[in-house]
Parts: C-alpha cells; structure tokens; sequence
C-alpha cells in the first residue's frame, strides 16, 4: 500500500509543495529508506520518527519502508518533513484514516512524539493557503505567526499522539485564531528626540529621511549625537502596513527570530551590526543561505556607525541592496534572492581622529590618513545616499534648554504620517510607496516643479557637476520636502533645502 501525505518545503521565504509517499513491504528486520534528494538533517528523521513512534504506543512491525520526497529535483533540508513522515507511515499501516489531499504538515518530531517548532512557519502557511490547502498543521509554538493568515486554517499541535487522535476524531484540536485587529506598533518604550540638545538641522534632515524613505549619512566629530540621533529615529518612523508587516516577519520567520509570545514584526525593524560584520553576515549566505543584516532590515532601517570603519567590501554590498530593493546570495547548491528595501543611516567622523574642522579642538591626522579614510567609502555608494548632514559641536545654550524647547517624536512622527498618506495615496497604482523609490522614469510625471525651482536646480546642476543620479536625489528629497509642507508643486525652497543636505558635494552658491 502506498500512503500520501502533503507538507511544505521552502526556498528563501518561498514555499512549494512536498508529497510524502510512503510504501512497505514486509521482512524480517524494520527497515527505513528516504530518497528524495533529502539532507542530513532529514536523512536523520529516520531515527526520529522510528523513536517518536514507538514511545507514543504505535506498533512498528518489520517491514522495510520506502519514503519518497517529491519533486524529486529539489533538495530537502531541515526537520520540516518528520511529521509527515510519521503520519505516512502509520497510514501505510492503516493506524490512522487516509488524510485529505487538503492537508499539509509541518514539524520536527521528538523522540517522545513531540512536536517541536520550526523556522519559517509564517511563510509555509502562505504558501499553502496559494497552493489551495485547506488546513496545515504545525508545532504550536508556531501557531500564533502561521494564525494571521487568513483562508487557512492553522491547527497547533503539541505531539504525535494528540495528531493521531485528531485524525481519528478522538480529541479534535480547534483551529488556532489571531484577532488581527489588536496588532499595533508601540511607541511607548522607544527613545524620543526631544532626549536630544540642539542639532535642529539634523533632526530636520531624519524628518525628511523618515517621511520619504531617504537613506542618510552623519558626519560630524564624537559627541556631536549621530548615534543619538539614528537611534531615535524608529520613534519617528511611520506604522507599517499589514502587508508590510507580513513581508517583514516572513524574513524574520526564516531567520528563527519570532516567538509565539511576539508572532508578528509590527513595528519597522532597527538593525545595527558591529563594524566587524562580514559580507555575508550584512548580505546573508551560509551552505543554507539565511537572510543577512540588509535584509532583516526589510521596510525599516539599517545603522552603520562608525562608517569608514567597516570593511571595503562589507560596504560595498550594499550596492544591489540600495538600487533594487532586494539581496541575492549565491551559493554552491542554490541561489536565492531576499527582499532588502531599507532606509540607510551611516554615521562617521570627519577624519580619523575625528576632530577636522572643529571650532576648538585640532585634527591630528596627516592628509594621507584623511585620504585612506574617505576612500573607503566609494562614489557609487555616496550617489546611493540621499542626505549628506554635517553636525557642529553642541553650544552649552542648547544643552540647558533641550528638555524646553526640543520637539517630542509624537509631533515629528504626526507630520511623518501624513507625508506618506500622501505618498501612499500618489503611488496607489505603481509598486512603489515612498519617494525614495521613485525611478527616473517617474520624476517626471509625480515630481513637478515651477518655473523658479526649474531655474535653481538647473543652476544647481551646472555649477556642482552632479550625476544622473544625484541630480535625481535632490528631486526626490524635494519631492519629500514639498510633501511635508502639504504641497503638491515643487518650489524654489523645496529645492534649496534638498541641495543644502548634499553637504559632500561642493556647496552651489560657491563661485
């Protein structure tokens, strides 16, 4: 007799389907083959499952099994497949009824038959729910993140015998439900700009960088607040959608970063490695590629302080990532992209001693030591960064009345939202949502400008020997601008304080 059982394998935050057959023929000694193109890992499960059977009460009798993972062509990793396994062996033993072709399983079985959690529950469920399954079952740690999906239902379940007896209509297991409703993003503990003394052209500039989706660089001497600044941003960041909120905790299902007590990412992820991380720790890789920093920073923001300090080619990877939106690893077995589309903020000093240019202090570093420093940091990555903000020392005045005269997040995060409605509302029939995204194809048509701004930004152009892409930046941080003012024109002013954030570049006004 041969026995079906369906589950769900994945390939990056992909799913696709996975017919278990089972069949056995009997001998003198119990016997377990799995073909399939299967791993270790589930090459293992033959000890797994033989265990789980046997300490739940299932007879094993001696019989040599063949479980045949289909499509064959596809490599099979993890423990994903235990479950299934063991159901398909006791249905090819007639221990259980025969299991709708509507039901998918997943989870790592135990040795004492229970169910143990799985990475990469959320985006299995909506793979199944695409491929017209009408139940899956998963460890009921994971219950939670695979409930927000509706169209399916999600059964949690704790160990072997409680599915066998569900099966046999002897304790049936209720589905698992989620009210989607009471998902909201806090704001309560996350740290507040009015913490912040002075710096009003650099809070103004994360505004800008919060309302458009505009990756930004800090450059100023220690103690001047970069990384205080960049570490309140999230408190100024719009709430995401729950579309957003969906594409960000796949990435974070797959990484194993989820807990049944937090199912969802609800609030945009703040990621900020150490200047030792490696390429593949930013962009993501291993034998079975993972998702890297770049693309756990999915639809939030990803905080490189200290710059310069990371490795030349580290930096260098963020080149895709910034252009497309999306990360691809490639590896020996497999190839697989992530989607990457984050707002940049990079932090550094001015030189390597950090004192350039400072009122008070004196730089010590020789010209050449300034030149190796910088060069670390390529123009192509510069043309990828949209604001460009210098911050001076903090005056004494500034310091004493912060906590008077320092706007709240709550007020900055107010006009954020309602420049993203706006952008969100203009975008509505594009696959984009923010400014930053806007290709050059669409300056033209969502960017329009008077006659004065045209005049100044030409001006601009000319004097400054900006590329394409630079030029697109301040029409876009623009766009930002005019957006926050509530106005649909682009105006001189708009364009003035767009090209005033490109402080790397020469300033126009110079002769």
């Amino acid at each position: 007799m041969v026995s079906k059982v369906f589950s769900i394998g994945l390939s990056g935050i992909n799913g696709y389907t996975v017919e278990v057959e089972t069949d056995f023929h009997s001998a003198d000694d119990t016997m377990l083959y799995i073909v399939g193109l299967p791993d270790t890992a589930v090459k293992e499960a033959q000890q797994r499952v033989r265990s789980a059977l046997q300490n739940t009460g299932m007879p094993f009798p001696p019989a040599v099994f063949t479980i045949n993972l289909a499509p064959a062509d596809i490599k099979k990793e993890g423990s994903y497949y235990d479950l299934a396994i063991a159901l398909g062996i006791l249905c090819c033993e007639q221990h259980i009824k025969p299991i709708s072709p509507k039901s998918a399983f997943i989870g790592e079985v135990a040795l004492n038959g229970e169910i143990r959690p799985c990475k990469g529950i959320l985006p299995a469920v909506i793979s199944a729910r695409e491929m017209n399954f009408d139940d899956i079952y998963v460890p009921f740690e994971n219950a939670q993140e695979g409930s927000v999906i509706e169209g399916i239902n999600v059964f949690g379940v704790k160990s072997l015998e409680e599915v066998i007896n569900h099966l046999n209509n002897e304790q049936i297991i209720m589905p698992t439900k989620m009210e989607i409703s009471n998902l909201k993003s806090n704001y309560k503990d996350i740290l507040d700009f009015s913490d912040v003394a002075g710096q009003q052209s650099a809070k103004r500039a994360l505004e800008i960088a919060a309302a458009g989706g505009h990756n930004t660089l800090l450059i100023g001497p220690p103690g001047t607040g970069k990384s205080m600044l960049a570490k309140r941003l999230p408190s100024i960041l719009p709430e995401m959608s729950f579309k957003e909120i969906i594409e960000t905790s796949k990435i974070h299902s797959v990484a194993g970063m989820l807990r049944s007590s937090e199912p969802l990412v609800l609030s945009r992820p703040f990621r900020n490695p150490h200047t030792s991380i490696s390429s593949a720790g930013l962009a993501g890789g291993g034998k079975i590629p993972v998702p890297g920093e770049v693309s756990l920073s999915h639809n939030g923001v990803l905080f490189l302080d200290e710059f310069p300090e990371f490795h030349r080619n580290v930096i260098e990877v963020l080149r895709q990532p910034l252009e497309d939106g999306v990360i691809t690893i490639s590896r020996v077995n497999k190839t697989l992209t992530y989607p990457s589309n984050i707002m940049l903020i990079c932090a550094m000093n001015p030189c390597p001693c950090g004192y350039f240019g400072h009122p008070t202090k004196k730089c010590t570093c020789t010209n050449q030591q300034k030149e190796k420093y910088l060069s670390k940091i390529s123009g192509p990555i510069l043309d990828r960064i949209d604001l460009q903000v210098e911050l001076p020392p903090v005056a004494y005045t500034d310091i004493i009345k912060r906590s008077v005269h320092s706007e709240s997040s709550a007020d900055i995060r107010m006009r954020v939202n309602n420049a993203r409605k706006i952008q969100q509302k203009r975008y509505e029939n594009q696959s984009i949502s923010n400014n930053a995204s806007i290709t050059s194809a669409m300056v033209q048509k969502y960017c329009k400008m008077n006659s004065a701004a045209a005049d100044m930004l030409k001006d601009i152009f000319d004097k400054l020997s900006l590329s394409m892409r630079a030029y697109d930046k301040i029409i876009k941080i623009a766009r930002t601008i005019s957006d926050l003012a509530e106005s649909e024109i682009i105006e001189d002013v708009h364009i003035a304080e767009a090209a005033f954030f490109r402080s790397l570049d020469k300033k126009y006004w110079q002769k």
